[in-house]
This record gives structure tokens, sequence and C-alpha cells, in this order.
């Protein structure tokens, strides 16, 4: 059976988490807006929740301070992260033979983050439940047990949510640049792969500054 009628209005926000080939065709022509954006900005908040975390932040850092970080330094991550692989993906697939444009490219990075407004949620909701426990890397012993499960539910969703996203982005970089799965697979790990040597060098540079998570003397929000 025909998956809709191709007249009904394109819902991205909505549509992309099935059907992501057909939201990334009907945004090829869109220009960058301020939706692009925001995405980015969850995205760059849900990565340094998870920083956070790995970095068990929560041992000496209030919840005001991790979230006031996440809500300040999270979006501008998000959006220069956003910049620099719209970069690294637009020369990858000019060099690969693709056809797509630099705000195509932009589009499919801001929209297969849309899983990421999900897992933000949950970051925030279990941070209110859990308190600093959700940015430890190993919980407390003497936490609850129904804070464990909390917590263990959380990062089950959010792997299974960021795993979404990443295949949203294999699937858009296939629909833009005309390519075959597999052949954009290829592409997206290669991506990766530069974008996280750039990454590493940026965050030793945040590491210097001082504004890394683990930073306590920079805490916008001091603890009690």
């Amino acid at each position: 059976m025909p998956d809709e009628s191709p007249t009904r209005p394109i819902r991205p926000l909505y549509d992309v988490w099935l059907k992501p080939r057909r939201v990334f065709r009907e945004l090829a022509a869109a220009p960058i807006d301020r939706v692009d954006y925001l995405l980015g900005s969850t995205q760059g908040m849900v990565s340094w929740l998870a920083l956070c975390r790995a970095q068990s932040a929560g041992a000496h850092s209030s919840i005001a301070a991790i979230l006031g970080k996440a809500v300040i330094v999270g979006p501008i991550a998000g959006v220069l992260g956003m910049f620099l692989m719209t970069a690294v993906y637009s020369r990858l697939g000019r060099r690969a033979g693709g056809r797509s444009t630099r705000n195509q490219v932009f589009h499919v990075l801001a929209y297969s983050g849309v899983p990421m407004v999900v897992s933000l949620g949950i970051w925030m909701l279990t941070a209110l439940l859990a308190g600093p426990a959700a940015f430890m890397e190993t919980a407390p012993p003497d936490l609850e047990p129904f804070l464990g499960l909390v917590l263990q539910t959380q990062t089950v969703a959010h792997i299974f949510l960021v795993g979404w996203s990443l295949l949203l982005q294999v699937m858009g970089f296939s629909e833009v640049e005309g390519f075959a799965t597999r052949r954009a697979f290829g592409i997206w790990v290669l991506g990766q792969l530069l974008v996280l040597a750039a990454i590493f060098v940026l965050a030793i540079l945040v590491y210097v500054s001082g504004l890394g998570p683990s930073a306590a003397p920079l805490d916008i929000f001091p603890p009690p």
C-alpha cells in the first residue's frame, strides 16, 4: 500500500522519525532557519549532559551548576558543531560526487537530531528525580532502587535515541547526496572520524580555559 498521499503537507518535526527521506526532499530548497538552530542547540545540550555524566560532574557540582552550564554552553557548542559538521560533510559529499548543497546538509544534521529533543526531556526529568546521581558515571552504592531503575531506563533511552538520530543522519545523507545507503554510511563514518579529531582538539582548549564540566571554580550557580 502507498505510504501516504503525497499531497498531505509535510510535518518535518513529526515525519522525520519514520519518513526522513520525504522530509529532506521537502526541505531541499528551504533556507536555514531558527528551527535548525534550535535543534542544533538541543543536540549541544544533550551532548553536554552526557559529557557531564562521563566526567562524574555530579560528584563535585550541584544540579543547578550542571544544568546552568548546559543551558549556556550547550547551545553554543551545538550550533558551532553543526557548522563544523556541515563544512566537513559538504566537502566529503562533493569529493565523493554528491549533489547536496550546504543548506541541505545543515538540514540533515539539524532534523536528524529531533530524537535528541526527547532525550533532553528525559535527561531533565532524571536530573529532577535523581539529583547529582544523574551525572555520575557510576551510581552511588546507597542510591535507592527506584532511582537506580530510573537511571538505567534513562541510559537505555538515551542510547536508543542517539542511535535513531544517527540512523536518520545516514538516511538523510543518502537522500540529499543521491548515494546508496551503504555508500552514505561510509561517508558518515569518515565524517565522524574527522569531526571527532576536531572535537578532541577543541575539548583540550575548553578544559585549558576552565570551561569544562569538571571545572568547579567556574560554576555559574555554585552549590549552597
